[in-house]
């Protein structure tokens, strides 16, 4: 795996943050997230994670469905996720 195929997942601010080459796809996140602690499982393009959360002093697991998000952006979800291999989560 290199990091051509890598995408990263964050939190800024009120959003979830999904990026992959020269693609950056923001998305309202959960109002209390305050940030992404793992990747769980990548399976093309859906998504589990551990997240930390303001209301609770325990990580709970997360599901995120990219697919109908590229969807809505006119990606096409197929060629698009066909190109990740992997996501890792970053925080700043």
């Amino acid at each position: 795996m290199t990091a051509n195929n890598v995408a990263v997942l964050s939190r800024e601010k009120d959003f979830t943050v999904f990026q992959f080459g020269r693609h950056r796809i923001r998305f309202k996140a959960p109002f209390s997230l305050e940030k992404y602690t793992k990747v769980k499982e990548w399976d093309h393009g859906y998504l589990v994670v551990m997240a930390k959360y303001s209301h609770n002093n325990k990580q709970e697991e997360e599901y995120i469905d990219l697919t109908p998000i590229l969807r809505n952006l006119y990606f096409d979800p197929e060629e698009f996720l066909s190109q990740i291999k992997a996501v890792r989560i970053e925080n700043d």
